[in-house]
Order: C-alpha cells, then sequence, then structure tokens
C-alpha cells in the first residue's frame, strides 16, 4: 500500500475516499478517529488515504488533481439554474436538487 493523501480531517478524507471509489481507485482511510486523542497525541496527524492497488498510483494522482482543482473553483461560482425545471441550485452541487438533472 502507498500512500496518496494527508487530509485536513476526516470529513475531507472520506469525500476523496468517495470520490476515488465512484472512479474505480479503492482507497483505505487510516487515522480517521485520531482527532479523539487530541491532546494526546502529536498535533501533526491526520487523516490519510492509502491506495489498495499501488498500480493506481499514476491515475490516483490525476484524480486527486482534478478534485483538488474542482473544489477550489467551486469556491468561487455562482448558482446555476437547472435547464429542465429552471429551479436554482447551489454552485457546490452538481445535480438538481428537485428533478437530478446534471449541470451541463
Amino acid at each position: 500500500m502507498l500512500k496518496l493523501y494527508e487530509a485536513a480531517d476526516r470529513i475531507e478524507a472520506q469525500m476523496l475516499k468517495d470520490f476515488l471509489l465512484e472512479q474505480g481507485v479503492e482507497t483505505v482511510m487510516l487515522g480517521e478517529y485520531l482527532s479523539g486523542a487530541a491532546g494526546e497525541l502529536a498535533a501533526n496527524i491526520f487523516p490519510a488515504l492509502w491506495l489498495v492497488n499501488d498500480e493506481d498510483l499514476p491515475r490516483a494522482k490525476i484524480l486527486l488533481q482534478n478534485f483538488t482543482n474542482n473544489r477550489i473553483q467551486a469556491v468561487g461560482e455562482t448558482a446555476w439554474v437547472c435547464p429542465k425545471c429552471g429551479e436554482k441550485v447551489d454552485a457546490d452541487f452538481d445535480l438538481c436538487w428537485n428533478c437530478a438533472t446534471p449541470r451541463r
């Protein structure tokens, strides 16, 4: 197993883990519950994602870069209007909350 990424917190690690799994890259999260030992352990221990298959490393690095780039771009985005039902959808979402139409 190879270490792919050290996340800021458990939520970020889980989001990335889910994203990678959707793309066919299996990972294991280690250290996800260490925040419960705050004050007892070193302050620089964060949840990390480890690749199950070492061969996935090149592809996983590209997916990781895409994931982080998309998150950075989403911060500056505004809401969008669903082309199917006309509902306003927050920029953080890629599917319409009302009819599940994907953003185009």
